[in-house]
């Protein structure tokens, strides 16, 4: 059974637009952050311990698919729950599934890359990510071949 990350966040005013309800581009950001939470409080390899500035290693994204259910209203509670779906040499595929009171207001695939901020060059994860990230991996796509980027 692989682990699941929950960050809640509550919709504020900023996330919305005039009828109150979340303008779509801000639920990028609730993904960007969802992810970001992930890899400091989970894994332990958050974007300061990448030393974007000082080590030069990020995250950059490389793809992005969302189906979008159902709104999101000012004042709400949303759950964002991730799941690694593929573990590369150098990216990772996430599932983030968003819902308020069980019912879904997106579903994501996202991959992100391990890169080099000066250049974009991707790099291996560190071994430590690598194996802390492995538990949030379901165990059928554990097993597969692991693929390079």
């Amino acid at each position: 059974m692989s682990e699941t990350f929950r960050l809640s966040r509550q919709v504020e005013f900023n996330h919305c637009d005039p009828a109150g309800m979340v303008f779509y581009p801000r639920y990028f950001e609730m993904i960007s952050a969802t992810i970001e939470r992930f890899l400091s409080d989970a894994i332990g390899y958050g974007w300061s311990s990448m030393g974007v500035a000082e080590k030069g290693m990020g995250t950059p994204m490389g793809q992005i698919e969302v189906r979008f259910a159902n709104p999101s209203y000012l004042g709400e509670w949303l759950d964002l729950d991730l799941t690694l779906a593929r573990l590369g040499t150098a990216s990772a595929t996430f599932d983030i599934r968003c819902s308020s009171k069980d019912e879904a207001r997106f579903d994501c695939r996202t991959t992100i890359i391990h890169a080099h901020t000066g250049g974009g060059k991707s790099a291996p994860w560190p071994p430590e990510a690598r194996a802390r990230m492995v538990a949030f991996q379901p165990p059928a796509t554990a097993q597969q071949k692991e693929s390079d980027v």
